[in-house]
């Protein structure tokens, strides 16, 4: 436990390509867009004018997390994220679990963000354009990780320049009221709660950065950079989309909106804004399925090099230097979840699994010492405390399908062992 795995040595390793820039990019390619459009009416469905103080829980909850994962980033460099940080420090099992959690959880975030975009896009064909989108940005990272930060990078700029033109004509209209922002009887602890269980799926693409851990260069320096300066970035970025909304549509108005980013300008009197915006949420629904495709592919490589998925999926493509097959096999399903599930449904369930995910990695901080680089210790408590608060604050449905995924998982990793031993 006194050294970090070595990336050299390991079969197949990928390519050191990505610095900073790059790496604080594929952050908020994965972050900016997925609540912003997608999650924040359903949290004020459930937080009503408590709507921003679940923004700052789901904020706090992210900042610990990113804290600890950080940390351990810095210290195991290799593709995997918390599979490898929970098997490295707390036992295969933990890894495994982490490594579980994280794929089934987004890869119904992948499945939400292809539906975004097809409802933006073409709302009368949102399942086949959310399809089309899942194909295209498999293609696209299978040709490689730098064109996939390349292309991330636009896409970010874009999706930024939108949302201030949106903040903008909302707090500059004359249908800005700012006593909207008031807090009333309607903020209940539980709905408060859930909504940051909800927010939180728009906060976890961080994890992004900590899965390419293998594919950035000087890891110890860049990730502990790259991931607090990408969270930081978001949530400005949210908390002044979501006061501009909340000033022109109101609790109640923004848990009805279907698109509450197109109705904010229309009740802004930014009528030729829509179609902006619009073009701007599909685009930033394709920046966070591009980035989640690849850190989903990423965990996928780890934890089939370990054999815990079939090993076959751990090859590494000899010209683009990517987990080509990994890629294909995660893009063929969340191909076959976007032709057939719904969006709010992929959102909750998503938040579970990822918060169990975040609630190992906090666990694993926890065991560091204070030479390799372990955080204030009130970051991992404050950080596992959370990431269980807000996963049994989530809707009853959510709770237990995810449970219930996980349970399988659990089920399926004590199968393979004991048919391991007996074959040993």
């Amino acid at each position: 436990m006194s050294k970090p795995p070595a990336a050299a040595g390991v079969p197949d390793e990928l390519r050191r390509r990505l610095g900073v820039p790059d790496a604080v990019m594929i952050g908020l390619g994965a972050m900016i867009g997925a609540g912003i459009f997608a999650a924040l009416a359903p949290a004020a469905q459930a937080a009503g004018s408590g709507l921003l103080i679940g923004l700052a829980l789901a904020a706090v909850v992210a900042y610990c997390n990113a804290t600890s994962s950080a940390r351990l980033a810095a210290r195991y460099p290799a593709s995997g994220g918390t599979y490898v940080y929970g098997r490295e420090r707390l036992g295969d099992f933990w890894g495994y679990l982490a490594g579980w959690g994280f794929i089934v959880g987004k890869t119904a975030s992948c499945a939400a963000m292809a539906l975004t975009v097809g409802s933006y896009v073409w709302p009368g064909q949102a399942h086949a354009v959310a399809v089309a989108a899942v194909v295209a940005l498999t293609v696209v990272n299978y040709a490689g990780v730098q064109k996939s930060a390349v292309l991330t990078r636009v896409i970010v700029a874009v999706v930024l320049a939108v949302l201030a033109a949106v903040v903008v004509a909302a707090l500059t209209s004359g249908a800005f009221d700012p006593a909207r922002l008031g807090i009333g009887d309607d903020a209940t602890v539980g709905g408060v709660l859930q909504a940051a269980g909800l927010l939180f799926f728009a906060f976890a693409g961080y994890a992004r950065i900590a899965t390419l851990g293998e594919e950035v260069r000087d890891p110890a320096r860049t990730i502990p950079l790259a991931v607090p300066v990408a969270l930081g970035i978001t949530l400005v970025v949210y908390a002044a989309v979501a006061v501009a909304v909340l000033t022109v549509l109101g609790p109640e108005g923004l848990a009805r909106a279907a698109a509450p980013l197109s109705d904010a300008a229309r009740a802004a009197g930014a009528d030729r804004l829509v179609p902006v915006v619009r073009a701007g949420a599909a685009l930033a629904a394709l920046g966070s399925l591009l980035a989640l495709i690849l850190g989903v592919s990423r965990t996928t490589l780890a934890m089939a090099r370990d054999r815990h998925l079939p090993h076959a999926l751990a090859a590494v493509h000899p010209r683009f230097k990517v987990p080509h097959r990994a890629e294909l096999a995660v893009g063929a399903v969340v191909a076959v979840l976007a032709a057939t599930a719904d969006v709010r449904g992929a959102i909750g369930f998503s938040s579970f699994g990822v918060l169990a995910y975040y609630a190992v990695a906090n666990a694993s901080a926890w065991t560091l010492s204070a030479e390799e680089g372990r955080p204030a210790r009130i970051v991992p408590v404050v950080g596992l405390a959370g990431c269980l608060v807000l996963a049994f604050a989530l809707p009853l449905s959510s709770v237990i399908s995810g449970a219930v995924v996980l349970a399988l998982g659990a089920a399926a990793y004590a199968v393979r062992r004991k048919v391991a031993a007996r074959t040993s």
